[in-house]
């Protein structure tokens, strides 16, 4: 991951048969790579794109030029998308490139450009297979019938066709699996496909999107022993760090991964920098699309910003790679990215998005000393004033800004950096029923913490912190770090609510399991089911969805009892795809609705010992489907609710 870890930029590629119609398809343009499933164009219609693929515009060294002068240290390119055309020589299908009119190893060509300008060669590779015969499930559109085929039978073809990417290319950077939400993919695929890759080239890196632990398009991977390098983020960037922690984000240009010829929603060269730095300052790698053309060509659009983009990295480009994510939770002015430095100093680069008025760049609650401060892009011969006022560094600028997306600044420092941030105060809830205990802890040499229940602002004055704290009372709990009789940090603090369990309900009439009630329909949310009208009805032992449906386009509804065995606070969870929602005794515990691929949340609930009423809900439209109900709480470690915990009514028989 080392190499990884310090590139921090990196293109996508999405290319294929999906270039030829460029987005458009009948009467509509909106299409680009799942042109094939959104435009519903039947496998015999789609497979004549191949006799006109024939990009005799593709300049493998152009490409990687680009990547190189944009300061992007890998490509990631699709050898094989959902549609199932292989842009390499493939020994196992005729659907690939050496099948075209342009009849030339793409791979091969762009893996030797790749190492010509010192990038590292990267696949991306798709699970999921429109095309070949033994993939399932079929479309729901489609006319192929599903009979003989042999997904195990698939999943060997996938793995001979790894084998060709890995053993015939030279060293792979990146193995970047995608298309893994569909139900017929699982864990065990998942475990054996990382496995089995991590044996043909051991250094090479794996993204988590080869096993089912992704959660949703924030990308992370879900708790649990799931396989996978790094997180995989789309179209978002994590909103903050995530210490210890390798993502990275891959985002389009414009609306599109491949190429929609009317497609002019361009990102500016000032968003795609300011989100190349985001990213950056938060510990993650920034992967960053184009869709080229039939003809083998970069959109112009693209091309300009590449260009841009790469101006700026020419000047700034230290402050990127190599750099590890930022020490201060926020900055009202940027960003800041961090890189040691010899003889045990740091660089912090702050990232002014918003050059100050009055040419003061102020950095907050710094506690290190300052060795010199110069703007990156200009000779750091010329250094910049720098004072302290208070707890604040304070470094002079220059009247105008010398650049108008983003403009660095180097502030060495000694020693690793240490911003004096406010207590943390750690405990299992905010909730309780008969005492909470509650640690508060820094990591700021030489200080104490003191800190108030009554809502009231800390002071010198106020209780000192010198081991757990057990609350016994609803209260706000206020800290801070102080030296000195002086207050160092901010304020944190965080209310405690001590609850009543709710009661347990007299159930004596019950027997093992749950009812279920099965509807059909196409809803992008939870529907109003008191309105519907139920396909089929009947019981179950727990909360499932293996139950006679159909493969899309349905919803479950689970009602009964839970039954727990102590008072206390506990947790439950779904995790669903798509949407779910469970109450307890009549009340939102957790909402997880709406359209997502796998995704867990959680609620929290006081509970006297005994029956409480519980339902589920539960949704599909399309693609992957997934519920699982968990529960954790005294006594009980997260654990799927097991059947000896459920039970119906049996007021009706």
């Amino acid at each position: 991951m080392e190499w990884w870890r310090e590139a921090r930029f990196g293109l996508f590629i999405h290319w294929g048969l999906y270039a030829i119609p460029a987005g458009e398809w009948r009467e509509s343009t909106n299409h680009a790579e799942w042109i094939m499933h959104t435009a519903r164009i039947p496998v015999d219609e789609y497979e004549t794109f191949l006799a006109r693929f024939n990009p005799v515009r593709f300049d493998a060294d152009s490409w990687a030029r680009m990547a190189k002068d944009a300061g992007m240290k890998y490509i990631v390119i699709t050898s094989k998308h959902h549609d199932g055309f292989c842009l390499f020589d493939s020994a196992h299908t005729d659907y690939d490139v050496m099948s075209t009119p342009f009849k030339r190893d793409i791979m091969k060509e762009l893996a030797a450009a790749c190492a010509r300008h010192g990038l590292r060669m990267c696949w991306y590779h798709s699970i999921m297979d429109w095309h070949h015969h033994d993939y399932l499930p079929r479309r729901p559109w489609e006319k192929r019938s599903a009979e003989g085929a042999d997904f195990d039978r698939y999943v060997a073809h996938m793995k001979k066709q790894l084998s060709e990417l890995a053993g015939n290319y030279g060293e792979i950077g990146v193995l970047w699996f995608d298309g893994e939400w569909e139900g017929t993919w699982n864990h065990d695929h998942g475990k054996d496909l990382y496995e089995y890759v991590r044996g043909l080239q051991p250094n090479i890196i794996i993204n988590n999107r080869v096993d089912k632990g992704r959660g949703g398009m924030a990308g992370l991977t879900q708790e649990g022993k799931y396989c996978g390098d790094f997180g995989t983020p789309e179209q978002q960037i994590p909103a903050t760090g995530l210490p210890g922690v390798d993502w990275e984000t891959c985002m389009t240009m414009n609306n599109h991964w491949g190429y929609n010829k009317n497609d002019h929603n361009w990102k500016s060269t000032a968003d795609l920098i300011r989100k190349l730095v985001d990213i950056a300052s938060k510990g993650g790698n920034f992967l960053l699309n184009v869709g080229p053309t039939a003809e083998g060509l970069f959109p112009g659009p693209s091309m300009e910003r590449l260009a841009a983009i790469g101006a700026w990295m020419k000047a700034n480009g230290a402050s990127i790679h190599g750099t590890t994510a930022s020490p201060f939770e926020s900055l009202p002015w940027g960003r800041c990215t961090v890189k040691a430095a010899e003889e045990g100093k740091t660089i912090l680069y702050l990232h002014v998005f918003d050059w100050p008025a009055d040419g003061r760049l102020v950095v907050p609650a710094l506690d290190n000393e300052t060795e010199r401060a110069h703007l990156l892009a200009q000779p750091a011969s010329a250094p910049l004033p720098v004072t302290r006022e208070g707890n604040d560094v304070v470094i002079d600028l220059p009247a105008a800004a010398p650049d108008q997306h983003d403009s660095v600044v180097a502030l060495t420092i000694r020693g690793r950096p240490v911003v004096i941030k406010p207590p943390s105060i750690a405990t299992r809830s905010a909730r309780f029923i008969d005492e909470r205990i509650v640690e508060l802890a820094t990591d700021v040499a030489g200080s104490e913490i003191r800190y108030t229940l009554d809502g009231r602002e800390p002071t010198a004055r106020a209780a000192l912190c010198e081991g757990p704290i057990v609350l016994t009372e609803t209260c706000t709990l206020k800290a801070a770090v102080f030296r000195d009789r002086k207050r160092l940090s901010r304020v944190e603090e965080r209310g405690f609510t001590k609850v009543v369990p709710q009661p347990a309900i007299d159930a004596v009439a019950v027997a093992a399991g749950l009812d279920y009630a099965y509807y059909e329909g196409e809803w992008r949310a939870l529907p109003d089911f008191a309105g519907l009208e139920a396909v089929r009805t009947g019981r179950c032992e727990t909360f499932t969805i293996d139950l006679e449906r159909r493969d899309e386009k349905w919803a479950f509804t689970f009602e009964g009892f839970v039954k727990v065995a102590r008072d206390g606070l506990y947790t439950f969870y779904t995790d669903s795809d798509d949407g779910s929602r469970l109450l307890i005794n009549g009340a939102v515990v957790v909402d997880n609705d709406g359209l997502h691929s796998p995704l867990e949340k959680a609620g929290e609930v006081a509970l006297e010992a005994g029956f409480h009423a519980i339902e589920v809900s539960v949704f599909e439209l399309s693609g992957g489907e997934l519920l699982d109900v968990s529960v954790a709480g005294p006594g009980v470690e997260k654990q799927s609710i097991p059947a000896g915990m459920l039970f119906r009514s049996t007021r009706t028989e």
